[in-house]
């Protein structure tokens, strides 16, 4: 494995594995996963509605359900995970890995969502657990998850491609932003603040949200 310990101002990060074909696949255009999760939440909906025997009210309520314990799973995956601390080799390796060379390499717009691989082991994984955990009721809920995902990816690729609005999403950018270039313990929710709210990992002086601005 290959990296760097400097940001780089390029638009391209470097390999992570030594074969070509393993890079390949760690790259993706944003619309290839954003479809592949769209197309999954409507499968997941429709087997609701056929197979779970819910109405149309009940599969929706669930979906909000779900879409907000994504928001909430957002929070943990990034900040437990994507984050983990490099006490081990192997662990460093890891994290670098699947977001370490984000942080490296920002403005590569390939590696800004998780490439077609990767969507399907997330997608076989958390079919398994929601269809162990809640039966029928795990179509409607991860329908409604996986949009959120799609919404979290949609957002992650804005940010850091487009420059940020003059209007009340700009608080996305900013907090992204902060998170990137200021205090990588700070603002790990993405499509929303409102869990680092909830756990305290706001950051540390309010003065830092001045003059934040994600180039693209």
């Amino acid at each position: 494995m290959k990296q760097k310990n400097f940001v780089s101002n390029d638009n391209t990060s470097v390999d992570i594995f030594e074969n070509k074909w393993l890079n390949y696949l760690t790259r993706s255009h944003i619309s290839i996963p954003i479809s592949m999760i769209i197309l999954f939440s409507g499968w997941l909906f429709y087997r609701a509605l056929e197979v779970g025997g819910f109405s149309l009210p009940q599969a929706a309520a669930f979906f909000a359900a779900g879409f907000f314990s994504f928001t909430l799973a957002e929070y943990v995956i990034h900040r437990n995970l994507y984050h983990l601390e490099p006490k081990t080799e192997g662990r460093r390796k890891f994290a670098y890995m699947i977001h370490g060379v984000h942080h490296d390499y920002p403005k590569d717009k390939s590696r800004l969502a998780m490439p077609p691989a990767g969507i399907i082991i997330y997608v076989a994984i958390f079919y398994t657990l929601f269809r162990l955990l809640f039966g029928r009721y795990g179509y409607p809920l991860l329908s409604g998850f996986a949009i959120g995902y799609a919404c979290y990816l949609f957002v992650h690729y804005s940010v850091h491609a487009f420059r940020q609005p003059r209007n009340f999403l700009r608080v996305l950018w900013v907090n992204h932003a902060i998170h990137h270039y200021q205090d990588t313990t700070a603002m790990y929710g993405v499509t929303s603040p409102f869990w680092d709210y909830v756990f305290g990992t706001l950051p540390r002086r309010k003065q830092e949200k001045k003059g934040v601005e994600v180039k693209a």
